[in-house]
C-alpha cells in the first residue's frame, strides 16, 4: 500500500513516515500543498494523509480540487484545526476521516487500516465472477 503524507512539520512527518514504513507501507512525503496536489494528480496512491494548515494550497483547497477532478483516493485529514466547523468542512469536502492533533500513532494507524479496509470492500463489491 502506498500512502502520501502531506505535512509541513518535519518532525511530525518524519515520525509518521517512520512508523508507517515500519508497518509495511510505502510512504511519500510532501511538505507543501502545491507539491502535494501535483503528486496526488500525477501518481497513484492508496491513501492520502493530509494536513489542513499548509504553505501554498491548504488542505481544504487540495480536497476540493481532488474531488472536483474525480480523484477518489481516500483522505484522512490530520490537523490542529479541531473545531466542529473545521471537521464538518473537511468531511463535506470529501475527507474520509478527520483526526485532530495531538494524536496517537496507534489511533492514526487504526484509522488508516479502517479506511483502507472500506476501500477494499468497495473494490470487492465491484468484481463480477462468471462460471464459479
Amino acid at each position: 500500500m502506498k500512502i502520501l503524507l502531506v505535512e509541513d512539520d518535519r518532525s511530525i512527518s518524519r515520525f509518521i513516515a517512520k512508523g508507517l514504513k515500519e508497518k509495511g507501507y510505502v510512504v511519500d512525503v510532501s511538505p507543501d500543498g502545491e507539491e502535494g496536489l501535483q503528486l496526488i494528480l500525477n501518481q497513484s496512491y492508496d491513501l492520502v494523509v493530509l494536513d489542513i494548515l499548509l504553505p501554498g494550497l491548504n488542505g481544504y483547497e487540495i480536497l476540493k480540487t481532488m474531488r472536483d477532478r474525480k480523484v477518489g483516493t481516500p483522505v484522512i485529514c490530520l490537523t490542529a484545526k479541531g473545531e466542529q466547523e473545521d471537521i464538518v468542512q473537511g468531511l463535506e469536502l470529501g475527507a474520509d476521516d478527520y483526526l485532530v492533533k495531538p494524536f496517537s500513532f496507534a489511533e492514526l494507524q487504526a484509522r488508516i487500516a479502517a479506511v483502507l479496509r472500506r476501500g477494499q470492500k468497495d473494490a470487492d463489491m465491484t468484481r463480477l465472477a462468471i462460471g464459479t
